[in-house]
């Protein structure tokens, strides 16, 4: 007997019931998983929804059309915004080929680091938010230390509804990790008067690359 057939034999007899009768059961698992009720999302261009939702809290976006062209876009970001060229980048963008007057380190951001480049693991059109999960290549700290942070997402991995994203976790066999984080934009709180201040638990920015 499993621990899941313990468990409810001891409900069953704490209820004084017997077990379901064969014919009942079949007829309970013919109905499946049952489906939550989902948010309309009418726009068949997840990637326009995506960029929509996501630029209403103050994040930013760009569109590339390969992963090469990532370097130049995140120093056209910092260039923008006076931020110096160095950058603390997951090493699931380690092959990226950066200008050689950029410095670029890996692994955790430090309280110095201004910059944090990352692979973000899905997107969601239904919020504008994107998935990060933690590991060694992709540190949580990127998430919530730099003042300015930069996600490299694939157009392909924008999908519809939360339980889209959880139903191609599943599917890909990929084991969950250690932390994983919805994130909307930049840090935000406004706690202070009701008057908004961005970077208050995070980044300042959030400027999201969308490739292909």
């Amino acid at each position: 007997m499993s621990s899941r057939d313990s468990i409810l034999h001891a409900v069953r007899q704490g209820l004084g019931r017997d077990a379901l009768p064969a014919a009942a059961r079949a007829e309970l698992d013919a109905r499946g998983t049952p489906q939550h009720i989902r948010p309309a999302v009418d726009d068949t261009d997840l990637v326009a929804r995506f960029i929509a939702r996501f630029e209403s809290r103050a994040g930013t976006t760009a569109r590339i059309a390969s992963l090469a062209d990532v370097p130049a876009a995140v120093a056209e970001f910092a260039a923008r915004h006076a931020i110096a060229p160095r950058a603390v980048v997951g090493t699931r963008l380690g092959e990226l080929v950066w200008p050689e007057d950029w410095q670029i380190e890996h692994g955790a951001a430090g309280i110095e680091v201004m910059l944090g480049v990352s692979a973000g693991h899905l997107g969601v059109a239904e919020t504008g938010s994107v998935l990060m999960m933690s590991g060694p290549d992709s540190p949580i700290t990127h998430n919530f230390v730099p003042e300015s942070h930069v996600v490299v997402l694939r157009a392909a991995d924008i999908v519809r509804h939360f339980e889209d994203g959880w139903a191609r976790l599943r599917d890909s066999g990929q084991a969950v990790p250690r932390a994983m984080n919805f994130i909307a934009g930049p840090s935000r709180t406004g706690d202070v008067e009701q008057t908004i201040e961005l970077g208050a638990h995070g980044p300042r920015r959030m400027h999201v690359l969308i490739v292909g």
